[in-house]
């Protein structure tokens, strides 16, 4: 019997000071085993520095036809930051209920930085990108959210039934 994962995902870490060794990448890590524990095959996250380089490994894994791309880092409000606006770039149609419902779950936690989150989601031809924080903390409030549709989303986005809601 095959049981092989039906979804493929790239997870893409930016950070300028991981990419360049200064200190390691938990962030990626924690998104890779959440995925894998979904059923969803995932490789080890790329890491790679804040600037144009965001925009083309989106572009490059989109073009790979992976089902789901995610990246952390990037979407606070420092000079650096320009992960969501290099992903508005790639995708076709945004899907703001996604990052919206990660801000408020933070909120509702009394983690007020959530409020100063830029992430967006959106689709890019058959891909689902996501933009989740930097920080681990960050990450595994996202993923608390994610587990709730992410696999309902990748089922639409693949054109596969709706399944009836519980």
């Amino acid at each position: 019997m095959n049981h092989s994962p039906k979804f493929r995902a790239k997870v893409i870490t930016v950070s300028t000071r991981a990419a360049a060794g200064t200190y390691s990448d938990l962030s990626g890590p924690l998104i890779v085993k959440a995925l894998t524990e979904l059923g969803i095959k995932c490789d080890q996250p790329l890491v790679i520095p804040d600037g144009p380089l965001i925009e083309s490994e989106l572009r490059k894994a989109v073009d790979e036809n992976f089902d789901l791309i995610i990246t952390t880092g990037g979407t606070g409000h420092a000079p650096t930051d320009v992960t969501p606006q290099l992903t508005k770039k790639v995708i076709d149609r945004e899907s703001p209920g996604i990052c919206e419902a990660i801000r408020a779950f933070g909120l509702a936690k009394q983690v007020f930085t959530s409020a100063l989150s830029r992430a967006i989601a959106g689709v890019s031809g058959n891909s689902l990108i996501i933009n989740l924080p930097g920080s681990p903390a960050g990450v595994k409030d996202a993923l608390i959210v994610l587990d709730g549709f992410l696999l309902h989303a990748l089922e639409q986005l693949s054109g596969e039934d709706h399944r009836p809601a519980s």
